[in-house]
């Protein structure tokens, strides 16, 4: 499995992904995601993302799950709001960090496809930035579903299937937004980011909101809520992405 993800918009130019799984690409890029995620206010997450999905996300419940929890930042966050967290990331450096930041959190090192968690053994799993970062969704949403209690919740964010699919043709405030290849074709990509000194390489799967849905119900997930998250403005540099959602927020309820 994977971990949170991209929280900028973007950048002009978007590479094919050398590395064999998105799993290897997140170890590959552990210790720059660290340092980049533990920047107070570096990233929309400290600036308004993680508000932003919290409103989507039930209030604490019997045990909460973080599919993709990289270094932590949300699970410590839950945990501040009274959620019980575990824990589970593909990353095991990812993995180390978030336990020596809070060793009270449980903490695993796994596939979101192969979760190490007991059947029905919670009632809130949460997805932030981090499915559009699998391999095998349908394989990480099956098992989101299995470790679910009946009823339970999904509160999932990921990049917009806007943002992947495309770019603004120039910076201009007023400039159009181009779709660079088909919306509707799942392709693999990664993003290379250099900002204020750091560096950060995202490896990612465009998929359309089409694949994303059809892959909840085939995991037999009802969607309950739909949001689509746009940069305030003046929080991001690219002009335009007050205009073009950066993010969707999907909160589905197990059948």
């Amino acid at each position: 499995m994977q971990t949170t993800s991209r929280s900028e918009p973007r950048p002009a130019t978007c590479y094919p992904s050398r590395v064999s799984t998105l799993r290897d690409g997140w170890e590959e890029s552990a210790r720059d995601w660290i340092a980049w995620a533990r920047k107070p206010g570096f990233d929309s997450y400290w600036r308004f993302h993680r508000d932003q999905f919290l409103e989507i996300v039930p209030p604490a419940g019997r045990r909460t799950i973080d599919v993709g929890c990289g270094e932590g930042r949300l699970s410590r966050d839950l945990k501040a709001r009274g959620h019980v967290v575990v824990g589970v990331d593909g990353s095991q450096t990812l993995v180390d960090a978030a336990r020596e930041a809070d060793p009270s959190i449980e903490v695993h090192c796994a596939d979101a496809a192969k979760l190490p968690l007991e059947s029905a053994c919670a009632d809130l799993v949460v997805a932030f930035m981090s499915l559009h970062d699998v391999d095998d969704l349908d394989g990480a949403l099956a098992e989101i579903a299995r470790v679910l209690e009946p009823k339970g919740t999904l509160a999932l964010a990921v990049v917009h299937p806007i943002n992947s699919a495309g770019k603004f043709a120039s910076d201009d405030p007023n400039a159009p937004f181009v779709l660079e290849e088909s919306y509707l074709d799942r392709r693999r990509y990664t993003d290379r980011f250099e900002r204020d000194g750091m560096r950060m390489t995202f490896h990612s799967i465009h998929r359309s909101l089409d694949a994303y849905s059809r892959a909840l119900e085939r995991a037999g997930f009802v969607i309950e809520a739909i949001r689509e998250h746009k940069s305030p403005a003046g929080t991001v540099r690219a002009s335009g992405w007050d205009r073009v959602p950066l993010f969707l927020h999907v909160r589905a309820r197990r059948g």
